[in-house]
């Protein structure tokens, strides 16, 4: 257990009329805080290994040029009706894939990992390009960001309706974010950024999780034929449709997304390619490379050393972005915790006893426990936890979706109750642009041990470039609150030894 770098906000590059823009700096690192929420006294110094861990989310592999992206929605980022709607668009999107191979040759770098933990939007927009690109990253091969006719064509385009996207080809007088935000301006960034390149993937195993940009538009609307068919087409939506009622406006994107095509349109290279992809479809092209923890269904177990992980799917078939678990998945997981319980509680709260042999329990999913809480399915996020708290081998619980670091306690200390951690993580697309490693370990005095650790990839050029990009986005960057607090970052979480 190591503390590595920290990040942060640096001296001001240039001022724009409405925002400073700054550098990325390191500052000095962040020791670990020892959390006893669930366990009193002090851990030992780290020993006995259990598991070492890389925890990655929330990837967004996007097709910055596809006609399925409604970039246009980001000139209504103030009103709140708009919320769930936000954010449509990133300057720093045509470097994602530039960033996810820094943070693997990071994760190849790292000593004795045994495993990554992918939990969900691996992709942004449901299509089959951004999956094959996804693939293409962590298990090693030619990445290819640019799509439809070669070179650029989307909102970042110097000649592009409008000017409210940063475009690093044009002039800063009239762009919103070189003008307003203070952001650079950078001739051939763009074609740069959309060049094949060759990666080596990540060296050791890694599992995958279903996410709800893995299913839906954006990560909100249903796919119908007509959005299907818009996909691969060749006209693009650049305005808002006439008469663009913003109350409601959530739910009728999330049931009829192809509505909002209807505005002004400007004609784009068409690419089959960008075809919507299902979940069947997504679970097939895991299994036929190398699998990834998934055979048949989105949800599996998967046992490592000491350890299972059991990944959930969270993802509402009816649209929005928040989670959902229904009750023939709960059923599964009940038998799967109980496979690897010598004892358990049972529902009505006595004591069962087994012939099983104990593991520790890892709950990989896309949607944390607040997030279970999609209004269009029956919500079980309490049903799911009182599951989990009924088997005391449940450890540790890892998930991300809200971009943000964040670590909290499940259950409590006194009573002899059973407790785990839940440990969500920020994505790699938005600030502060991080995974997280994870170690298990026999702490001493009858208690676990998990140290977690921020990880930053040490990339420069694009990949560098892409973290200082999104250090400087309004709300979702250096202020934005997303690194969480100390107690969420570098922490050394304990429980009661479980067996």
């Amino acid at each position: 257990m190591k503390s590595r770098r920290q990040l942060g906000a640096g001296p001001v590059v240039r001022s724009g009329s409405r925002a400073v823009y700054r550098s990325v700096v390191e500052l000095d690192s962040e020791p670990h805080i020892v959390r006893t929420d669930l366990a009193s006294g002090a851990a030992a110094p780290q020993r006995e290994a259990i598991a070492r861990i890389v925890h990655l989310t929330d990837l967004h592999v996007t097709d910055a040029q596809s006609p399925a992206r409604f970039e246009w929605v980001n000139r209504y980022a103030r009103d709140p009706r708009f919320r769930e709607l936000i954010t449509m668009h990133r300057p720093q999107e045509t470097l994602n894939m530039h960033a996810i191979a820094a943070m693997v040759r990071m994760i190849n770098n790292l000593d004795a990992v045994q495993l990554v933990a992918m939990t969900g939007d691996a992709i942004d927009n449901t299509q089959r390009n951004e999956l094959t690109n996804f693939l293409a990253l962590l298990d090693g091969g030619m990445v290819r960001p640019d799509s439809g006719a070669p070179g650029y064509d989307g909102v970042q385009r110097a000649d592009w309706p409008g000017q409210i996207f940063w475009k690093p080809d044009g002039p800063p007088q009239g762009d919103l974010y070189q003008d307003g935000l203070g952001f650079p301006q950078h001739p051939g960034l763009l074609d740069e950024a959309m060049q094949p390149f060759r990666t080596d993937g990540i060296r050791v195993p890694w599992l995958g999780c279903y996410g709800n940009h893995e299913e839906v538009c954006q990560g909100v609307g249903v796919v119908s034929e007509v959005l299907a068919r818009a996909m691969t087409g060749s006209r693009k939506a650049i305005e808002p449709p006439t008469g663009l009622e913003p109350d409601g406006v959530v739910e009728r994107f999330v049931q009829h997304p192809e509505q909002f095509l209807a505005g002004a349109s400007v004609e784009v290279a068409a690419d089959p390619e960008r075809r919507p992809i299902s979940r069947a479809e997504f679970v097939d092209a895991h299994v036929r490379n190398g699998g990834h923890g998934f055979t048949t269904d989105a949800y599996y177990a998967h046992d490592e050393g000491a350890v299972r992980y059991i990944t959930l799917d969270t993802v509402c078939d009816a649209g929005g972005a928040d989670g959902s678990i229904d009750a023939a998945q709960l059923h599964w997981l009940e038998r799967k915790l109980e496979e690897v319980h010598s004892s358990f509680q049972t529902r009505d709260g006595s004591n069962a006893r087994t012939r099983n042999a104990d593991r520790y329990v890892v709950i990989l999913s896309h949607h944390g426990y607040d997030t279970l809480s999609n209004p269009r399915a029956e919500r079980r996020a309490d049903a799911l936890l009182n599951l989990l708290l009924r088997f005391r081998n449940v450890v540790l619980w890892l998930n991300g979706h809200i971009h943000a670091n964040r670590i909290t306690p499940r259950g409590t200390s006194g009573g002899g109750s059973h407790g785990f951690w839940e440990v969500t993580t920020s994505s790699l697309v938005d600030w502060p642009c991080q995974a997280r490693l994870i170690e298990l370990f026999q702490a001493g005095g009858g208690k676990l041990g998990i140290a977690c650790t921020m990880l930053d990839h040490d990339g420069e050029g694009l990949a560098g470039l892409h973290r200082e990009l999104a250090g400087n986005v309004p709300v979702r960057g250096f202020d934005s609150g997303y690194s969480g607090t100390p107690l969420d970052r570098n922490a050394l979480l304990l429980l009661p030894q479980p067996f």
